[in-house]
């Protein structure tokens, strides 16, 4: 066994603390890049990383954090990049001795990956790569992911890792304080996706005390086996006397020890604010203690960006949307030529308020591009509806273009026991994490009987657990062949659903409708035979979960079966329906008017769709402005009032963003040098030393949507540079966003001088480490979390 998993299992490790707060006591300027010092002044990194070994670390983390090629760009160093990452961990090996651990730090790039941001999978992957091989090629133990915001990034940044080196991999996300990240992944969702990648240890960092890391690592516990790391910051930043502190004490860091072993934390470290006492403080905590943990059976769970979903084990059987299916829909299979998606975002939202619990995407029809067409079905799906995905292709490029396209942990549908299949699919599957539906067929067609069904089923167990794929990763398809040609075959598919569990231990699904093809009335004899099968112990099936007699089918059968706990489902399903009058007969002409359209449109984010709204709203002779302040503007108002309650993310606020931005392009030519009227002029910069920009470039993109005119001045922009702007442009506000603890001095520095200079204008402040109790003592006049908070509060404060 590698020698950091084994010392994993004997004990608690200790990891070190904050590193960019320690160069800058030590010299490292505003706006300079601390990976830089691995060259120009190796000596004093060396010196901030003994002392984390003076005070008892067990892993030393090297100086890299920014040594991605994005980042190092930014300070003209991106042609050094192996040189800077190399001597990060060369210098952390010096002061390392033989008893620390060497861990290679990887941060975030400052992008975001499509279709939120404008970096594609694969040019994410390349990126990291580069880390990646300087690492290996130094001789680190283990590779860290820190400090992470979006999940997609992080399935690139380990698959990069998996791909090119054997390395123990920590991965790491960053929470706000209501438990999601900034592009609303939960912490549940986040372990279910890095479980399946195979990272050895999962965690959290920054954004929270420790406090709230364990009440993150509490839900992420709920789904996952592996060990946990707790990497919180010594509290929240508070300004004393001028300068920017973290509160937290050593003894409050300590105070969740035995908490977190309990819960299979196996290592324990420190983020922002956190020093060599409060190190010292976590290795003695643990003397007395007992260490030894025994991690739990392993499940099977889906994952999305924002949603979880158990399947197999104790579960309830799952329902699979099948509508997204281009056979016998011919307006569909005209779309997928077309390249449209209308259909694909309607049905996944309609399937899930009929109660499908993940979706089934299929895009092969003739005259198709099967990879590009499901790489857009992807992103269409995810942008209107956070159900896991179930990818439908034979194709192994297309499915691996829906892979990447994906945000969390996927069901592929589907392997045979072919050679060639077995061949093409099960390495997708453990390159990006997903489970599988393994069909109970060979080369030989659909086995008579259950028993060889089942010999079929063991055929594909057996090759995946060899590529490495667990086996609760694994659902067989038990196969469900029409009654009304082959009557005595539809007892075989259900004692192959006993043999499967019984023998082999794995969840099975079917396909259930197909039992009744050909007959009529065909939703009476496909839910009968639901029914059996949930009795015979299914796990998934793939249904129209519109089909409401199917529903009613497995609604009962939970309850008979005693997976609906006091029939609280059931009574919450037909008890509402009871008690509710019965609807009215739609109105006449009870279509939505152009004007509700084009909100609705804003609201499902249909980039397809609003020009050509638009175009009907004009030949309806509308104005632009009617057409902006009547059809677009609330539905952007609805977005933002859907965010606020959680019932959407920000990747749907994205893309109901450009929706709103591909509408306002046109009326724009509809204008023809008119202008619409400005709610007022913003400013927005991140500060002098801070070179990321996402959260700004999202307020600033909002801001535009919200009918604000937006001078983005960028990052690490000087106070003078800020002060200057904002006299030349003669702006109403300027916000001021920071991401690093050490840049936070910058943005009070900033409001100073903006103070001094005269400069009368609103300030608005924010960031992953700001708080209002921060915004307020540096004199800002607002503080925003997020980027609809700080819309709305810039709209009321210029009011």
């Amino acid at each position: 066994m590698n020698r950091f998993l084994q010392a994993l299992n004997e004990r608690v490790l200790i990891l070190d603390g904050a590193m960019g707060t320690m160069l800058q006591a030590r010299g490292l300027a505003a706006g300079a890049s601390p990976e830089a010092m691995n060259l120009e002044r190796p000596e004093v990194v060396e010196a901030v990383h003994a002392e984390y070994v003076a005070a008892g670390a067990d892993i030393i983390v090297t100086n890299t954090f920014g040594g991605s090629r994005p980042k190092l760009a930014h300070y003209g160093l991106q042609d050094r990049l192996r040189e800077i990452n190399v001597a990060g961990v060369e210098i952390a090996r010096r002061a390392a001795g033989p008893d620390c651990f060497v861990a290679a730090s990887i941060g975030p790039t400052g992008r975001f990956v499509e279709p939120v941001g404008d970096a594609g999978f694969d040019e994410m992957v390349e990126i990291f790569r580069e880390q990646v091989e300087a690492f290996v090629a130094a001789g680190a133990d283990l590779i860290t992911f820190e400090t992470f915001l979006d999940i997609r990034e992080l399935r690139a940044a380990v698959i990069a890792a998996k791909q090119h080196s054997e390395l123990p991999l920590l991965a790491l996300l960053t929470f706000d304080d209501g438990g999601r990240s900034v592009l609303g992944t939960p912490p549940e969702a986040a372990a279910v996706t890095l479980d399946a990648l195979g990272v050895d240890v999962i965690g959290s960092n920054c954004g929270l005390g420790i406090d709230g890391i364990y009440e993150i690592l509490k839900k992420m516990r709920a789904v996952t086996n592996r060990p946990l790391i707790a990497q919180a910051n010594a509290g929240l930043p508070v300004l004393r006397d001028g300068e920017t502190i973290f509160p937290g004490t050593p003894e409050e860091m300590t105070a969740y020890h035995e908490r977190l072993i309990a819960l299979g934390v196996r290592v324990i470290g420190g983020c922002c604010g956190t020093t060599p006492a409060h190190i010292q403080a976590m290795q003695q905590a643990l003397t007395g203690l007992e260490q030894r943990w025994q991690p739990g059976p392993r499940r099977c769970f889906l994952s999305s960006r924002g949603e979880v979903v158990a399947v197999g084990g104790d579960a309830a059987c799952v329902v699979i949307g099948e509508r997204i299916n281009p056979t016998g829909k011919k307006g569909y299979s005209a779309e997928l030529r077309e390249g449209k998606t209308a259909y694909i975002r309607k049905e996944a939202q309609q399937q899930i308020a009929a109660g499908a619990a993940l979706l089934d995407v299929n895009c092969g029809a003739p005259g198709v591009d099967e990879p590009l067409a499901l790489e857009r079905a992807v992103y269409a799906v995810t942008g209107v509806a956070s159900a896991p995905l179930v990818l439908d292709s034979s194709d192994p490029v297309a499915l691996e273009r829906g892979l990447k396209a994906a945000d969390g942990k996927v069901l592929i549908n589907s392997v045979s026991a072919e050679e060639k299949s077995l061949k093409a699919i099960l390495p997708l599957a453990k390159k990006y994490g997903a489970a599988l539906i393994g069909l109970a067929l060979d080369g030989s067609g659909i086995p008579e009987t259950a028993a060889d069904r089942l010999q079929v089923a063991r055929t594909i167990l057996e090759a995946a657990l060899a590529t490495g794929i667990p086996r609760e990763d694994l659902i067989i398809d038990c196969l469900t062949l029409t009654v009304s040609a082959e009557q005595k075959r539809a007892l075989e598919t259900l004692q192959a659903l006993r043999l499967v569990r019984d023998e082999l231990g794995l969840a099975t699904v079917l396909g259930v409708s197909n039992i009744s093809f050909g007959l009529p009335s065909r939703p009476v004899l496909s839910a009968a035979f639901f029914t059996m099968a949930l009795e015979a112990g299914l796990k998934a099936a793939i249904i129209n979960p519109k089909e409401e007699r199917m529903m009613d089918a497995l609604r009962a059968a939970r309850v008979l079966l005693g997976q609906d706990l006091r029939a609280e489902s059931y009574i919450g399903h037909y008890g509402q329906q009871q008690s509710m009058p019965a609807t009215a007969p739609a109105a006449a002409g009870g279509e939505l008017s152009i004007r509700e359209q084009l909100t609705r449109a804003i609201i499902d984010g249909d980039q397809d769709g609003i020009v050509d709204l638009i175009e009907s709203a004009l030949g309806e002779g509308l104005e632009p402005l009617q057409i902006s302040s009547e059809g677009l503007l609330p539905g952007l108002e609805e977005v933002g009032k859907r965010f606020g309650k959680n019932q959407i993310f920000l990747p749907q606020v994205m893309l109901s963003a450009e929706t709103m931005q591909a509408g306002f392009n046109r009326l724009k030519a509809e204008i023809r040098g008119q202008q619409l009227a400005s709610l007022g002029k913003i400013l927005m910069a991140t500060v002098e030393g801070d070179i990321h920009d996402i959260g700004k470039n999202i307020v600033c993109t909002l801001l535009e949507n919200h009918g604000f005119e937006v001078i983005d001045l960028g990052k690490n922009v000087p106070a003078a540079k800020i002060i200057e702007q904002a006299k030349a442009q003669q702006v109403d506000a300027v916000g001021l966003s920071a991401l690093m603890t050490t840049t936070l001095q910058q943005m009070q520095d900033c409001i100073a001088a903006l103070q001094q200079a005269g400069v009368k204008v609103f300030t608005m402040v924010g960031g992953a480490v700001v708080t209002q109790d921060y915004a307020d003592e540096i004199g800002a006049d607002l503080y925003a979390a997020d980027a609809l908070e700080a819309v709305a509060k810039v709209k009321a404060l210029l009011k």
